[in-house]
């Protein structure tokens, strides 16, 4: 029979030898998930979706202080209000993703900017950073809004744009409101579900097997890119801002789940409405019942339009 010091041993090189696997699986997932995050690829842009507004568009463009320039569609309605809203896009996507949304802002006499978000679309960016930069991209477009509408400012996003337009909101002024579908609290909270729902496991597992690589990731991406995702975080930013704010989000979104919506109203509930929405997948409320959308949105804002002035 073996002796226990041989058992022993044996133990000890099982341990060094699974502790060496498991951190070489980390660095390869972590490398992983740098790519899913900020190595996107860029959507190109269909020439023929701006003239679907049914208003003359314009091609506009500012420079962020980093050197990125950035582009965006502007159009006025026939019969301008004075207000405007700047629609915000998901991750891998372009401003033609948010121009069906556009439509309904122009119907009712907004003015609408519809950016491609840095390192998406057209627009400049070495990478995205959900927030960290893109909030202050928000505000510069903004300042470049005032000339062109004198009245209320409004943001509206999607997804990562509505994590982007949240965080926009603490630090621009001038917003009047604010409405946005499937937002992510923290950072860290959707890395941990990215993790989790490319493991096919719950939450607990970037919280213990995943969590190695979720740390070299975020390590990566700030010794390479000089970077701290963390800093994306728009549950920070809704208890600092008192932005009207309309969240929305759908009960069968398993992509950014409703939790998120709900931790941020929670944190922002002095200003904010939260409408879940029966059914409605990810981004998907506007689908589940059009006019009911129209009119919750349209008219936060119009309910919101002397605020912040």
């Amino acid at each position: 029979m073996p002796s226990m010091q041989g058992l022993g041993h044996k133990a000890v090189r099982f341990a060094v030898v699974a502790a060496f696997v498991y951190f070489g699986v980390s660095l390869f997932a972590a490398w992983m998930l740098v790519q899913l995050a900020v190595h996107l690829g860029r959507r190109p842009l269909d020439p023929t979706v701006s003239q679907q507004l049914g208003v003359s568009v314009e091609n506009v463009s500012i420079t962020a202080p980093d050197g990125a320039v950035l582009k965006a569609w502007f159009a006025q309605p026939d019969h301008p209000n004075g207000a405007a809203v700047i629609l915000l896009h998901g991750v891998a996507d372009n401003r033609e993703g948010v121009a069906g949304f556009g439509e309904i802002f122009l119907r009712h006499e907004y003015a609408v900017l519809l950016p491609d978000s840095r390192a998406h679309g057209e627009s400049g960016g070495a990478l995205p950073t959900y927030g960290v930069l893109e909030r202050d991209d928000v505000k510069q477009w903004a300042a470049w809004l005032r000339p062109h509408a004198a009245g209320c400012k409004y943001l509206f996003g999607e997804s990562m744009g509505a994590a982007i337009a949240i965080q926009a909101s603490a630090v621009t002024p001038g917003i009047c409101g604010i409405a946005v579908e499937s937002a992510f609290a923290t950072f860290r909270g959707i890395a941990n579900d990215r993790i989790a729902q490319m493991a096919r496991e719950g939450l607990w597992f970037p919280e213990t097997v995943g969590a190695l690589p979720r740390e070299e990731a975020l390590l990566y991406v700030r010794v390479r890119y000089r970077e701290n995702l963390e800093d994306a975080s728009p549950l920070r930013a809704i208890q600092q801002s008192q932005v009207p704010t309309l969240l929305i989000c759908g009960t069968a979104d398993a992509n950014i789940p409703m939790r998120h919506s709900q931790e941020l109203y929670r944190a922002g509930r002095s200003h904010s409405e939260l409408w879940i929405v029966e059914g409605a997948d990810h981004a998907g409320a506007v689908a589940v019942n059009p006019a009911e959308f129209e009119r919750r949105v349209v008219g936060w804002f119009d309910t919101h339009a002397l605020v912040n002035q």
